[in-house]
């Protein structure tokens, strides 16, 4: 085994780095169930930046705020560690199975570092402007020879990775991840997963659609993160019905990450 694998192995043998990596799922379902209230609240009238940013921006303004920051900081830390060793130690299957498990565990841990670093600079007193970042990336693209063609196929991906959880919900897939019990317990988490799923990949899929839109219109103000995505849901006919729905459902996803930091197969 080389010395990567045996660092990876020695992480996953460790039960306190254990305990810290379910702590990260504990803190990615209150910002799961934070987003979806501030989705419900835009599709109820309300305002408010509805992605990983103004969830962690709403966290901040609580009396635990720093503590609950620093908390999700850690914690998505551990679990994005913990996914990177998964991507290492992947060996089920063939060699094409095995590179597709090690590149949906490092795109999930990259997902997770970049919530972990909205986070880190809310704690440290900054604030993130993920939307406008995301169409300022988009304008210099489409300024640049190709940058079409590539902002299309970011797009593609993002979609396709919204399409994934969709999938990943009405098959029930992600249950295979879980060490369940039986009765009502695993009816009832798997139902939360079903939701959650669903939601999140619809939320997801629409960011995805933007950025082809952005792209084929040449207007980089069409492109942007999941603010962009639930906004764009929100002006839809039954838009406002649509939003509060997806927002539901990424409440019962937050809660779905609770069950899953007690019983995900580690």
């Amino acid at each position: 085994m080389s010395t990567t694998k045996a660092a990876a192995r020695r992480a996953q043998d460790s039960a306190p780095f254990e305990i810290a990596a379910r702590a990260g799922y504990v803190v990615l379902g209150v910002l799961h169930i934070v987003l979806g209230g501030i989705a419900i609240a835009i599709a109820t009238g309300g305002g408010g930046q509805a992605d990983q940013g103004g969830a962690v921006e709403q966290i901040r303004q609580t009396p635990w705020g720093p503590a609950l920051l620093w908390a999700t900081v850690i914690g998505l830390a551990a679990l994005t560690v913990w996914q990177v060793a998964e991507a290492l130690l992947a060996g089920q299957g063939d060699a094409k199975r095995r590179w597709g498990h090690r590149a949906k565990d490092l795109g999930t841990a990259a997902a997770y570092a970049a919530i972990g670093a909205t986070a880190l600079t809310a704690a440290l007193g900054g604030r993130s402007d993920s939307e406008g970042s995301t169409r300022s990336f988009s304008a210099e693209l489409l300024a640049s020879p190709g940058g079409v063609v590539l902002l299309v196929a970011i797009g593609l991906v993002i979609a396709a990775v919204g399409v994934a959880f969709v999938y990943r919900g009405v098959t029930r897939a992600f249950a295979r991840k879980l060490a369940l019990p039986s009765g009502p317990v695993r009816g009832a988490v798997v139902a939360f997963g079903v939701v959650g799923y669903l939601a999140k990949g619809i939320a997801v899929a629409v960011t995805g659609v933007l950025f082809v839109v952005a792209s084929v219109t040449h207007d980089a103000s069409q492109a942007g993160g999941l603010d962009a995505g639930l906004h764009a849901l929100a002006a839809l006919p039954a838009g406002a019905l649509l939003l509060w729905l997806v927002g539901a459902g990424l409440v019962v996803y937050g809660l779905f990450c609770f069950t899953r930091a007690r019983y995900a197969r580690m």
